[in-house]
């Protein structure tokens, strides 16, 4: 075992007094102070705006984290810019000249020898930069949306206020920067900005950089766990430098290793296991997703001393081991600490002008744990900063991260693409080798990063895949990483071995049962999904002119998705066909929602039930970039669809669900436990409700992560419509509630025509029964609680009547304003109460977004009498 506890001390008495230096360590965002102007209506350059006696007069306020755009929205130069078609008017010749970015820091007084940098995470596309009246970097170097720049300002930096300087210039054509594909229109600026977080560093002449801990599971038992810690320290001075380099490791594990550096020089410190035996731990506290145990998490704090403290870095990790398999029919999985886990998750987007707010962030990743998912998928690598990652790592939610498949198409990358995309010069493979490099030493201490995805809908050339690779061997090789999202066969590493065969469009519900060639619940489908999921009238009032709302009209089909998607003619046959025409807004919404949690909750429920032959679900999309009619579980005004309901309802830990295949009653245990004895009760009901056939089942053993399943219903009712009442019941507690509106006139699919999209219909499901459902008015208790900054409600919601109360929609709303509460977080929405049935619901909202009214439940559905609550 190595120590060196007293090697400070002992150095600091052998030195002479100038070694005695304490050091100001610190690491600052630049947040505040910026402010912005398109270069057009500035004059000066560099030397001259990067000084203090220039005055950014008529410039405006700018956030950084942030986009040009964003900062012009902030400050009102374009109002209600995703309302209707408004984004269409903002001229786009203004950000084809650079925009200059501007801000001041103060730095306190320094001693000979103190470190000065500055870190940008992400500029996006190219920049010249200045400190000071010195130009310290230059656009033919800065460049690439994805790179991370770090320079040493020392003998620029001076005590008291600092001017820095960038000139910005947007991506051009063929240029790999971050961007959006086809699910919403590009931004005027092309995202233009420094969009990811700046840094201020201050050390002393050995800086600390690139703190990594990999972690080995000894899966087999998952009582022992190895670690190696390593860090890269740099020598700024003219001098050689020796010191200690220290670690510790809540709880109570401390390293040490003497380094000397000679001038201006780097290297690697590694802490391997086999010297340093007190990193082989014994009983780990295990990181695991929210659905298979706790995301515990660890803490490393580094620093150098010599004999002073030079540098400190603190770093966040968990102790986990993730690998990938390929299953008996050749499809690829993945594991957690050995356990093989069912990918089930959505494809994460920031918003479309880069502006996501921390609380943002936080609701979204929330609503994936409330949705019962653990995974987000990011294609590309979102987030303005670690915030998300962070989160991700704090809630047990998996993250695939790669990169877009906006690279790999003349349309969108504007430049000529072929069957490996458009990375092709030397200068292209430059740019996102090395960007590829520098997301993952910035990310990989995340244990919530599972997989590296290197390809999107296409493979890289065999070229720039082995320089990926290379990359993984040197700075990390503890995860997977994964050729292309699509079903493609490398020449280097073989099978992608997963599928992105769609849907991408209106599918019926069956389809996930059924399909056994394209998307359907079998392998891993990194992103597909039911098609559109149209929001809530309140979301759409703010997106649509109240002219436009009905009919749909010309605004609707602005905010749909792009290409093939830049309609809705699938999903409004299919609500025609088997719901009926709809004759008003309310009704085409009413009608939407069915959709939406229908669709979803088919899809979600089919993969779980068909583990282990399924591997893994991305649904496409999980959230909005902007106001949108097409791929989200929530929209962008957090407000969940009824799909978000669907997916909630099929991730149940232990959940009942009608198979659509086999036409029978699926039992399945979501949990990372073997499910206690359970008791099923089928009730199968006819148009009038009355019970046609029902049965009562006793489960024992059913496995973790497996589904049982139940012979096909015997019998069935000869009326066109019908209904399926399924509850589950642990010790007489009921933990699982479903219900199914089916026909005897099926949904069949049109397999012959199916293309990657969508595959059609010949025949429709006759729902259109619930057309003719009279009104009910359910009776209504509720109260409100409020404990620290959460506001909790507690609904009891009975049917008084002889008739189903179909589709019951609760929300929490503000009393004065009459809007949603959001984030809100429901046990149960979009449910069905037979007569005479009643049911207590639970939920909770931000005290802080109540905005200071009073909270009041507004219930509504398909054919409920809508009341509020107060």
């Amino acid at each position: 075992m190595k120590h060196g506890y007293f090697l400070p001390l002992l150095m600091a008495l052998a030195m002479p007094a100038q070694a005695w230096q304490q050091w100001i360590t610190a690491d600052k965002p630049l947040e505040q102070h910026w402010k912005i102007q398109s270069s057009v209506n500035v004059r000066g350059d560099g030397k001259e705006i990067s000084s203090g006696s220039f005055s950014p007069a008529n410039w405006y306020a700018a956030k950084v984290p942030g986009t040009v755009m964003a900062a012009l929205v902030d400050n009102g130069v374009y109002k209600d810019v995703f309302f209707d078609r408004n984004m269409e008017k903002i001229p786009g010749d203004q950000f084809k000249a650079p925009w200059w970015h501007r801000t001041t820091f103060e730095l306190p007084a320094m001693q000979e020898g103190q470190v000065v940098q500055l870190v940008f995470n992400g500029i996006n596309y190219r920049a010249d930069i200045w400190l000071n009246g010195v130009q310290i970097a230059a656009a033919d170097t800065v460049k690439g949306g994805f790179r991370r720049f770090r320079f040493d300002v020392s003998k620029v930096a001076h005590t008291g206020t600092n001017v820095l300087a960038l000139k910005l210039t947007a991506p051009g054509p063929g240029e790999p920067t971050l961007g959006f594909v086809d699910w919403n229109p590009a931004p005027p600026d092309h995202n233009m900005g420094i969009w990811r977080d700046v840094h201020l560093l201050l050390s002393g002449p050995v800086a600390i950089s690139q703190p990594f801990v990999q972690t080995r599971v000894d899966t087999a038992t998952l009582k022992r766990a190895a670690l190696t810690v390593s860090a890269l320290l740099h020598n700024h001075s003219d001098k050689a430098v020796s010191g200690t380099l220290e670690g510790n490791i809540t709880p109570g594990i401390t390293i040490s290793q003497k380094i000397t550096l000679s001038p201006h020089s780097s290297r690697k410190v590694v802490f391997t296991p086999q010297e340093y035996v007190q990193l082989n731990i014994s009983n780990p506290r295990l990181w695991w997703t929210r659905d298979l145990g706790k995301p515990e998490l660890y803490k490393l704090s580094l620093q150098f001393v010599a004999p002073t403290v030079s540098d400190k870095r603190t770093v966040t990790f968990g102790i986990r081991s993730v690998g990938d398999y390929i299953n008996a029919e050749g499809h690829r999985g993945y594991t957690l600490n050995g356990k093989k886990l069912l990918i089930r998750g959505g494809g994460w987007t920031d918003p479309m002008l880069l502006n996501a707010t921390p609380e943002y962030e936080r609701a979204g990743i929330e609503y994936a744990v409330h949705m019962n998912l653990n995974t987000i998928r990011m294609e590309g690598f979102w987030g303005n900063n670690q915030h998300l990652y962070d989160l991700c790592d704090e809630k047990g939610i998996l993250i695939m991260v790669g990169w877009s498949a906006a690279w790999e198409w003349d349309n969108y990358f504007i430049s000529e693409a072929d069957d490996f995309g458009g990375i092709k010069t030397p200068e292209q493979q430059f740019v996102v080798a090395t960007s590829w490099k520098d997301q993952v030493i910035w990310l990989r201490n995340h244990p919530s990063v599972f997989v590296w995805v290197y390809g999107s809908d296409k493979l890289p050339r065999p070229a720039l895949e082995q320089k990926y690779l290379d990359i993984l061997k040197e700075y990390d090789p503890t995860r997977p990483a994964l050729s292309s999202a699509h079903d493609n066969t490398s020449s280097i590493t073989g099978p992608a071995a997963v599928k992105m065969r769609g849907p991408y469009d209106y599918v019926p519900p069956d389809y996930w049962y059924i399909d056994d060639k394209n998307g359907g619940a079998f392998g891993f489908n990194t992103e597909t999904g039911p098609g559109p999921e149209v929001p809530l009238l309140e979301s759409l009032k703010k997106m649509i002119p109240k002219d436009s709302l009905w009919p749909i009209s010309s605004s609707w089909m602005y905010h749909a998705a792009r290409g093939e998607f830049h309609n809705l003619d699938y999903y409004n046959n299919a609500m025609n066909k088997r719901l009926g025409a709809p004759v008003s807004l309310e009704d085409y919404l009413r009608k939407a929602q069915y959709l939406n949690y229908e669709g979803m909750r088919a899809m979600m429920e089919a993969f779980t039930a068909n583990r282990p032959r399924a591997t893994g679900i991305i649904q496409w999309m999980y959230n909005s970039s902007w106001p949108k009619l097409w791929w989200q579980l929530y929209d962008y005004y957090l407000l969940p669809t009824g799909a978000f309901y669907g997916a909630r309802k099929a991730g149940e830990p232990w959940h009942i669900s009608y198979n659509y295949g086999t036409k029978g009653v699926d039992i399945i245990n979501n949990t990372s436990m073997p499910a206690p004895s359970l008791k099923a009760k089928i009730h199968v009901l006819d148009a009038a409700l009355h019970k046609v056939w029902q049965k009562d089942t006793v489960i024992s053993g059913l496995a973790a992560q497996d589904a049982l399943h139940l012979p096909a219903l015997p019998e069935i009712p000869a009326t066109t419509t019908w209904f399926l009442d399924l509850r589950l019941e642990e010790q007489g507690k009921t933990v699982s509630r479903n219900f199914y509106v089916l026909s005897t006139k099926q949904d069949l699919l049109d397999t012959a025509k199916t293309n990657w999209y969508v595959t059609p219909q010949t025949q429709f499901a006759d729902l259109q029964l619930l057309q003719q459902l009279p009104p009910v008015k359910p009776e209504v208790q509720q109260t409100f609680t409020q404990k620290g900054y959460t506001t909790f409600a507690r609904v009891t919601i009975r049917n008084p009547g002889t008739h189903l109360a179909f589709m019951i929609h609760l929300d929490i709303r503000r009393k004065t304003s009459g809007e949603t509460v959001v984030p809100v977080f429901w046990e149960d929405n979009d449910f069905t109460l037979l007569p005479g049935e009643n049911i207590t619901i639970n939920s909770y909202v931000y005290t802080k977004d109540l905005k200071q009214q009073p909270a009041m439940i507004a219930v509504s559905g398909w054919n409920i009498v809508s009341t509020n609550q107060e």
